[in-house]
């Protein structure tokens, strides 16, 4: 019988390929707080810096390929098929662009846009700006990011909540293990009898819930970690 198994990936993982986060600098991401770029409160005062922000982070992710762990996650969805469940807390497609499909990104995805009047979601891989207008409902200044900012709740969580109750593995790569709802899907699944893994370049908060540790860099860890599923 084939295991259930469910991966969570964190800021670590994208980091390798050389995407900033906010955790780089002391909380703060190219000179910008949480609360000046990331919140709803942010947009409704300034919306043209925020879309300024995720403007510059779409041209970043141009920039940027998918790493060694990206393309082991990949071939080992491929292999596993609908046994692996790989939930992303990032909102970057490196994922996706190494070959991985049915990717749940609970915090959003920078390359869609959504109106915050009909909720229409559609891609968004160019600049966008407070003048944009819905082609769903015309409603103009209402594009948003399609980004779960700080004091929104993350997507799919039902979703999610039924994959970590029903999963025989729970492997945690490159994440903090300090923002919630995520840092607390580890003990979720070992409560409900999962095997836990942790790899982190360090422990983290959440390390003693782990069975597991392996320490080191995703892009070398991860790829030694799939073999054991061939």
């Amino acid at each position: 019988m084939n295991q259930e198994i469910f991966i969570l990936t964190g800021a670590g993982i994208s980091a390798e390929s050389g995407l900033k986060t906010f955790r780089d600098a002391g909380g703060l991401w190219e000179g910008h707080k949480v609360e000046e770029v990331a919140t709803p409160g942010a947009f409704a005062v300034d919306p043209d810096l925020v879309h300024h922000f995720y403007n510059q982070r779409r041209a970043q992710l141009r920039e940027v390929e998918p790493n060694a762990a990206h393309r082991a996650l990949a071939e080992l969805q491929s292999k596993l098929g609908d046994h692996l469940t790989l939930v992303t807390q990032n909102v970057d497609d490196l994922h996706e662009r190494a070959g991985c499909h049915d990717v749940i990104h609970m915090h959003g995805e920078l390359l869609k846009k959504r109106c915050a009047s009909c909720q229409m979601i559609s891609p968004c891989t160019g600049d966008l700006t407070h003048d944009c207008t819905c082609t769903a409902c015309g409603s103009m200044g209402r594009m948003r990011p399609h980004i779960v900012w700080f004091g929104e709740m993350p997507l799919c969580m039902e979703e999610i909540q039924a994959k970590l109750i029903a999963a025989d593995v729970f492997i945690a790569i490159g994440t903090s293990g300090v923002v919630y709802p995520a840092a607390g899907f580890a003990e979720v699944a070992k409560n409900h009898g999962a095997k836990t893994i942790e790899i982190n370049l360090e422990g983290t908060e959440q390390s003693p819930l782990f069975d597991e540790h392996l320490i080191g860099k995703a892009s070398e860890t991860v790829p030694d970690f799939v073999k054991r599923f061939s």
